[in-house]
């Protein structure tokens, strides 16, 4: 299953791919001809020529993904065209696309806040905690971790 997040990258190769590549094929054209490294987690979203088919391609840390959606009947009713390689595009707007919509006649709410890329949750990062006047070092004693070792991947985690 794949989630989409609307931090996440997102990126749809605007020519047509030929499909009877696999990983390591789609791989290269990221790093050729897209200029992108795909070890970053991006998703990148590719069509065949006849715009019947998507495939979309991540890597999660561990290894890549490669996800291929064939429509049952009928094309693609919107793909982006242009001279630049590829089309940054929002999770909201793929997920349209996965149900052959057309992503650039969708009304959405405005933001009421704009995402950031800084995580605005874990230790001491809290708006709790910061209401509180809690540091790191005090939610760690609260919850009995204080000077146990914590794995810095999960942080707050005694394992």
């Amino acid at each position: 299953m794949l989630a989409l997040s609307p931090s996440q990258r997102i990126l749809l190769a605007v020519h047509a791919v030929d499909f009877r590549k696999g990983i390591d094929g789609l791989i290269g054209l990221c790093r050729q001809q897209l200029g992108e490294n795909p070890l970053l987690g991006t998703l990148f979203v590719f069509t065949n020529r006849r715009r019947t088919a998507l495939k979309l391609l991540t890597y999660d840390g561990q290894g890549f993904y490669l996800i291929l959606k064939r429509f049952s009947q009928g094309r693609l009713r919107w793909w982006p065209d242009g001279t630049q390689p590829c089309h940054e595009l929002a999770a909201r707007e793929l997920a349209i696309l996965l149900w052959n919509g057309h992503p650039r006649q969708a009304a959405w709410a405005p933001l009421w806040r704009p995402l950031s890329a800084t995580p605005t949750v874990g230790p001491g990062n809290s708006t709790a905690a910061k209401a509180r006047g809690l540091d790191a070092a005090q939610i760690g004693a609260a919850a009995g971790l204080a000077g146990k070792q914590t794995d810095s991947f999960r942080p707050g985690l005694p394992f």
